[in-house]
């Protein structure tokens, strides 16, 4: 047990070693950037949003956090841990680890809630301290591996006289599952236990298998060891336990004692960690200080503490600080079939503990600065289940990189689990995060890994996704089970309150006979030929497509406008505006058609809908350049030059073929079998119409992102960006205009503000000199956004109009895009 009576050297170079970071404390605040505190009551606590209600600690890519404590009956306790079973973050304790003090000459347990007390959070730290006049404890908290946090527990007597005190340990799991069940309800075959030795104890799970709430194996467990040696007492029945020790402090000194807590998902994990806790309890300040030494470079890499670090107010800074504390918290060391560290999306919303292809592009661009082997890891952990020739599931996908992976693969896959999704990718921006990666670090060993990926990737958006062949590529959907039946046929399923009225003139006959009834008047369909008929006749009463989803996602804007999603009572409105009320032809507007891609042997290869996308083709020319810029580093001089003119070619078919002369805008283009007739291509080469009657979105800025607007173009998009009836709201720039149908505040992709698309917004109008019209913009996001100045987590989107938190809490998106822009924009 070490006893501390003057300054260590470790300390001592400890102090010099953090100096450089005392220019930034001075400027801005680096701790309570997030607010930490919580009470955990029940494993899980939603809000509205399926988020866990508190914002624990995680570090360095363990699988479980902690809290600071709120109560006074908490105190001298990290309170939690959360931990996450596989794929799902849960409280398991209200707290583990409750020190108690004793003093055994007064006789006298301490009142914590009667001393000086300070909890702080700090990047990558906890700390509680409680002064009494006779002694001060202070307990800190960091995380030193990927599956191990440390917490120091330091004591100092201020007395003239020995101090002796007893320490006990008290924990608890926690006995009520969510508002309604108790664990035992929730989960009765699933059992815990205790077991303890002379130094510490474990938390025993058994094997659950519950696919949307949690997932266990049978030794996953929850490990406590500390320094010295406890004499540890377990009540099985209540999943509780108390540990004593007793110790003596010689007057106007200090100890320390050292305990690690550690979540397992397995044995094998268990036992690959043991010896490197047994050597962080020999010299734990070594660990400590590297973890300190860690976020100190964090903070001065992702903050560019240099020439520009005076030109950022102290908010921005704040708001930087706290990015780089969500993206590194939702950082998960390698686990189950996570072969790689990467970053979910957040890990405190129910659905997110996963790498999903889209998300991991942009955290990998931020992170990139700060913590660039991560971003490298991430790059890996998506692109090692890239589509290869011989998979047997899917060779025709070959190239593809699949949506999102989780700990557990699917049932197709040989798993039990049900968030991998393989049933579309994520738009083309890989390249541009390697790239990034490359600028960041000068690895030209990663651009050797990973350009023949890249390439493999790009080809497979022409070959499986570009259905009439003419170079500008469709968003669609794999052959899946969600979207095809065995034979390939598109499936889907149709509403009728009433059977379909086949005595309509021009009205086909809609045969329902070969569908499936459900219940409330849904019938289970398949087959293009009966969608095509039902699509005609419009009479029906609802209508799902597995594969427009599939081609929403596949798009990252999941229920875009732009891909036919409008509610009812939209519908009925701009029924009402355009048609007097007609809600058949208002209906012919918003339906989407899908077209089965083959290759030249007839095998079905996936779904097209039927609109090419202008950010997808504007994503895939800015990938060529990027390609071209991989291939000249690499001294491939021919293949650059292919690729260079290649851009050059499709950033000239963007501007003649998606933009509106009319609206002065960028817009999909929609496209039908009798369109597709060498007869019906325009001037330009261009086909079918564009998608003006579903309103304006976010892709109409993205040509001004990638550099390839003309110049009279974008000043037309810029005057639309900036009109306050269309993008420029409260929190600016959202997913949906004002002035778009189908917009609504508080609907996904149809209104919210999700800060990637303010980014590229705001990096689109300074990309052609409207530096300071974006400038007013960021300005409003930054100053109106709720919570982003303060302590509230980062979140996955803003009410446009309100500046209202929308959706999960700590989203790493929305925090890589707000790194982007403090360090790209805001030290201009």
């Amino acid at each position: 047990m070490p006893l501390f009576r003057k300054p260590s050297l470790t300390i001592m170079l400890l102090t010099l070693l953090l100096l450089p970071l005392t220019a930034l404390a001075t400027t801005s605040k680096t701790s309570d950037v997030i607010d930490r505190a919580g009470t955990p009551k029940q494993h899980k606590d939603y809000d509205k949003y399926q988020n866990q209600r508190f914002n624990p600690l995680f570090d360095l890519g363990a699988w479980h956090g902690f809290l600071l404590p709120e109560q006074e009956n908490n105190y001298a306790a990290f309170t939690g841990p959360m931990v996450i079973a596989e794929e799902y973050s849960l409280f398991i304790a209200e707290k583990l680890e409750k020190l108690t003090l004793t003093d055994l000459t007064n006789k006298q347990v301490l009142d914590f809630s009667q001393a000086k007390i300070s909890r702080t959070a700090k990047p990558g730290e906890l700390h509680q301290n409680f002064a009494f006049k006779q002694l001060t404890l202070e307990l800190s908290l960091y995380f030193i591996s990927h599956r191990t946090a440390i917490i120091e527990t330091k004591i100092t007597n201020h007395s003239n006289e020995k101090l002796a005190l007893t320490l006990a340990w008290q924990g608890e799991l926690l006995s009520q599952w969510d508002d309604k069940k108790t664990v035992k309800q929730a989960l009765p075959q699933w059992q815990r236990s205790l077991t303890a030795n002379a130094n510490g104890l474990t938390f025993n799970f058994s094997e659950v298998r519950n696919t949307w709430n949690i997932m266990t194996s049978e030794s996953a467990q929850y490990q406590i060891s500390r320094s010295l040696a406890t004499k540890t007492t377990i009540k099985q029945k209540q999943h509780s336990y108390q540990s004593t020790a007793t110790i003596n402090i010689a007057k106007n000194s200090s100890t320390s004692i050292f305990s690690t807590q550690s979540y397992f998902h397995n044995q094998s994990e268990a036992d690959a960690e043991q010896a490197f806790i047994k050597a962080a309890l020999e010299k734990p300040q070594a660990k400590i200080l590297a973890t300190k030494l860690r976020w100190q470079q964090y903070l001065r890499k992702a903050m560019d503490l240099g020439e520009n670090s005076g030109k950022r107010s102290p908010a921005q800074n704040k708001v930087a600080i706290k990015a780089v504390e969500t993206l590194n918290g939702n950082w998960r060391s390698p686990a189950g079939n996570l072969s790689h560290a990467g970053v979910t999306p957040s890990v405190t919303a129910r659905w997110f503990n996963g790498f999903w292809a889209w998300d991991s592009w942009k955290h990998a661009y931020a992170m990139a600065h700060f913590n660039a082997d991560v971003a490298k890891e991430n790059i890996r952990a998506m692109f090692t289940y890239q589509i290869q020739a011989d998979d047997a599931l899917r060779p025709q996908d070959e190239g593809m990189v699949i949506d999102a992976i989780f700990y557990n693969k699917d049932q197709a896959r040989g798993g039990d689990g049900g968030n991998w999704n393989e049933r579309n990718t994520k738009p083309p921006l890989a390249s541009w995060a390697v790239w990034e990666i490359y600028k960041a670090t000068q690895d030209v060993s990663f651009i050797k890994e990973m350009l023949p990926k890249l390439q493999r990737y790009h080809q497979w958006w022409y070959r499986n996704r570009d259905h009439n062949q003419n170079g500008l590529v469709e968003y669609g959907a794999t052959k899946h089970r969600y979207h095809n039946n065995a034979q390939g046929d598109i499936s889907f399923k149709v509403r009728y309150v009433t059977p379909p009225n086949n005595a309509m003139p021009d009205s086909p006959d809609i045969d329902l006979s070969s569908c499936q009834s459900a219940d409330e008047n849904w019938y289970l369909c398949s087959g293009i030929s009966l969608y095509q008929k039902i699509i005609a006749s419009s009479d029906y009463d609802d209508i799902d497509i597995g594969a427009q989803h599939g081609a929403g996602w596949e798009s990252g804007m999941d229920n875009a406008a732009r891909f036919g999603f409008i509610n009812a009572e939209q519908l009925s409105n701009y029924a009402n505006k355009k048609y007097q009320g007609d809600i058949n032809k208002a209906r012919k507007d918003w339906q989407v058609m899908f077209y089965q891609n083959t290759n030249d042997a007839g095998d079905f290869l996936g779904f097209s809908i039927n609109q090419e996308s202008v950010e997808l083709n504007t994503y895939l020319a800015h990938e060529k350049t990027l390609l071209a810029n991989m291939a000249e580093l690499l001294q491939q001089k021919e293949l650059a030059k292919s690729y260079r003119q290649a851009a050059k070619v499709l950033a000239k078919r963007i501007n003649k073929c998606f933009f509106d002369e009319a609206s002065g805008f960028y817009y999909d283009r929609s496209f039908t079998a009798t369109d597709m007739k060498s007869d019906k291509i325009d001037k330009n080469g261009c086909t079918g119409k564009l998608l003006t009657a579903r309103g304006r979105g976010p892709e109409g800025w993205s040509p001004l992102w990638a550099s390839i607007a003309d110049v009279d173009k974008a000043e037309r998009v810029k005057n639309v960006m900036l009109k306050s009836n269309e993008f420029n709201t409260t929190i600016p720039l959202g997913t949906a205009a004002l002035s778009n149908p189908a917009y609504d505040a508080d609907i996904y992709w149809r209104g919210r503000v999700w800060l990637d698309q303010v980014y590229f917004g705001l990096i689109a109008l300074d990309n052609y000199g409207y530096h300071q019209e974006a400038k007013t913009l960021a300005e409003k996001l930054f100053n109106n956004a709720e919570g982003l100045n303060e302590n509230g987590a980062i979140r996955e989107n803003y009410n446009p109009e309100t500046g209202a938190v929308q959706g999960a809490t700590n989203f790493s998106w929305s925090a890589a895009h707000l790194l982007m822009l403090y360090r790209e924009f805001l030290a201009e």
